[in-house]
């Protein structure tokens, strides 16, 4: 998970009590919309805003080496094959100044540690939605990329056993400890787990070479929502699923709405660049998925980070 907005920012935990009568609508009734790609979305707009072949080679997992690495000595982790938005690998030090620019060391480091040991509460409340969309990756034998892993908290939903090798992404290199103990804890062997300093906008893995893709609570805080799911949905085999959950803004005309609008640009600035309003359901629906799966709730330990979209796209 890339936890770059999780509800346990700072500013969200500091608002918290002054805004509780928003959780009165935590009693409302989850809802599933099922969109087909034939057809136009119809997400449910109680929560929505009106704003907007095989692969044959696998896998190396060999060990720690950078992407930025392997293009510089000449070999490479994965089957790479450029995608239209990153060109040439070699400089894939340009692409990622350009969708995460550089932060400071020790913000990256402080950051890491943050989401590392501040999201216990929201996980705990999240348990439930991710274990229901998870199920769909157990006991499958499966190659998995995650986008956005963060510190790692989704590896113990999906990662157990020696059949399952996962990839994980991100763009703050400060995770990839938290995120190797992780797969540790969830029984994942360390020959089975990559992590890479990547961004979603630029996968470094060729077409159709993964069987599922999770990402939770990252299109917040991409620079281009439609670009990163192009970026999923090329990456993904035939048949292969998208596991989500993301935050997305709140219905136009509401009070949330109307705050989620006055703090969106302090909340880029103190959580990594997570955006509040952003209709992040509509971007999924549209993205090019055979069939998508869409169940809505509300959090009470997000605040104003509210609702919540979760749910399983198929290629």
């Amino acid at each position: 998970m890339s936890a770059h907005c999780a509800a346990i920012s700072l500013l969200s935990l500091s608002l918290k009590a002054s805004i509780c009568s928003i959780n009165e609508t935590t009693n409302k009734p989850k809802l599933q919309k099922r969109v087909n790609s034939g057809a136009p979305s119809k997400l449910n707009t109680e929560f929505l805003s009106h704003d907007s072949p095989e692969p044959t080679n696998k896998p190396c997992f060999c060990g720690r080496r950078h992407l930025i690495e392997a293009a510089t000595l000449g070999t490479t982790l994965f089957p790479i094959q450029p995608s239209v938005a990153t060109g040439p690998f070699s400089d894939y030090t340009a692409v990622l100044k350009k969708f995460h620019p550089p932060r400071p060391d020790w913000y990256e480091e402080f950051y890491a540690g943050v989401m590392n040991s501040a999201t216990e509460s929201y996980e705990a409340e999240v348990a439930t939605y991710k274990s229901e969309i998870f199920s769909n990756l157990k006991g499958k034998g499966l190659r998995i990329l995650e986008i956005g892993i963060g510190t790692g908290p989704n590896l113990s939903y999906y990662a157990s056993g020696s059949d399952v090798e996962v990839v994980g992404i991100d763009p703050n290199p400060k995770m990839e400890k938290y995120a190797r103990s992780s797969a540790s804890s969830a029984g994942l062997p360390p020959s089975n787990f990559e992590f890479i300093q990547a961004v979603g906008e630029a996968i470094p893995l060729s077409d159709a070479s993964v069987d599922a893709v999770v990402g939770t609570l990252v299109l917040c805080s991409v620079k281009d929502v439609d670009m990163t799911l192009k970026e999923v949905v090329r990456v993904l085999r035939p048949g292969g699923l998208y596991v989500f959950v993301e935050h997305m803004a709140a219905k136009d005309g509401t009070f949330l709405k109307f705050i989620q609008r006055v703090l969106d640009p302090l909340q880029q600035t103190l959580a990594d660049g997570c955006h509040l309003s952003r209709n992040t359901g509509n971007n999924i629906s549209r993205a090019g998925f055979s069939d998508v799966e869409l169940n809505m709730t509300f959090l009470s330990s997000a605040t104003f980070i509210n609702p919540h979209a979760y749910g399983v796209a198929y290629k």
